[in-house]
């Protein structure tokens, strides 16, 4: 893939204050990332604060959700690029303007640029010098890395806890696993990647060790970026990747453990959460 190359793609906005002035955009799930926010030459730009002033919101109609607070703004766009990430909307290769994309997320450029500096150090993307930041061309041997350490860390943790936890304990996580189904059912990749991270992260919390559930799901979140021209993930793949969720349960409420073993191994392998 040629890098930096311009091309159309969604980035999902989050809610935030417009800038007042700013003209009316369209729904949220219809907004695209504007050509100019790839590749494009930053040097001198200037921010734009899309957060109006106490004078003002004290006159503007309240949306129908609460008013998000400043502070809250970088971790929404954090969650929106995240989710872009991992549909592919952010494609490995290209150049991504801050600036730009702070205009279309109705916010300055410097919450834009904290969420990109905290994926770089995720090793998502790479700061481009008077650029922006580009996404990571990850191979599949990296996705392979990834999943053996997942194996490493999280195989003993679940057959520990498939001896000692109760069967009911088991059953109050059929829940999320259903939510993985409901996502795949609709082939919708972002609600799976979270659903599926939210389901094992419930998994590894019946250890009680908050720091293996924290470094299992960032392993866990790196190993969804997609590879650069990897085909696109299919319904069914997600589907059948669900529906082993569904099976591990029934073996921990069983106590199987060499199904527990074998499940959980195939899952890190051949995952496509």
């Amino acid at each position: 893939m040629e890098q930096g190359r311009a091309r159309d793609a969604a980035v999902p906005r989050p809610y935030a204050p417009e800038a007042p002035g700013m003209p009316e955009t369209s729904a949220p799930g219809s907004r695209r990332v504007p050509e100019q926010a790839r590749g494009e030459h930053t040097h001198g730009e200037q921010d734009r604060s899309g957060c109006p002033s106490r004078s003002q919101t004290q006159t503007q109609a309240q949306p129908p959700s609460s008013p998000i607070r400043r502070h809250s703004v970088r971790g929404q766009i954090l969650d929106a690029l995240r989710t872009a990430l991992v549909s592919g909307e952010l494609a490995p290769g290209e150049v991504y303007s801050a600036p730009v994309l702070g205009e279309r997320f109705g916010v300055s450029a410097t919450p834009v640029r904290e969420a990109m500096q905290r994926l770089a150090l995720e090793g998502a993307v790479e700061v481009v010098l008077n650029r922006g930041f580009r996404v990571i061309e990850r191979s599949a041997r990296e996705l392979a890395e990834l999943a053996e350490v997942r194996a490493l860390l999280e195989v003993p943790v679940m057959l520990r806890l498939a001896r000692t936890v109760s069967a009911e304990r088991w059953a109050e996580l059929v829940p999320l696993a259903e939510a993985t189904g409901a996502a795949a059912a609709v082939g919708d990749r972002a609600a799976y990647a979270e659903s599926d991270r939210a389901f094992h992260r419930a998994l590894l919390a019946l250890s009680g060790n908050q720091q293996l559930v924290m470094v299992a799901d960032d392993l866990h979140r790196r190993s969804q970026w997609p590879l650069v021209s990897a085909p696109a993930v299919r319904r069914a793949d997600l589907v059948a990747d669900a529906a082993e969720h569904s099976a591990l349960l029934d073996a921990l409420m069983a106590r199987d453990l060499p199904v527990v073993q074998s499940l959980i191994r195939e899952h890190f392998t051949g995952s496509a959460g």
